[in-house]
């Protein structure tokens, strides 16, 4: 869980910024967008499949044959 102590004379805004570099850097909202919706195992094996694809188009190679 992230935290964020603060002292006295501490400034909020600051603090608010140091906790949402935390989060950024810890990728929870990353896996909360990514669990928003489920994804049948068959789609998730098809999405990753077309990533790789488009990876493989923009370094300039051919993706293998299926």
């Amino acid at each position: 869980m992230i935290e964020v102590q603060l002292s006295e004379g501490d400034r909020v805004d600051a603090a608010l910024r140091t906790f949402k570099r935390k989060v950024q850097r810890a990728g929870i909202l990353a896996e909360v967008r990514r669990r928003r919706h489920y994804l049948k195992p068959s789609v998730a094996k098809q999405l990753k499949s077309a990533a790789a694809r488009r990876r493989a188009r923009t370094r300039g190679k051919s993706p293998r044959p299926a």
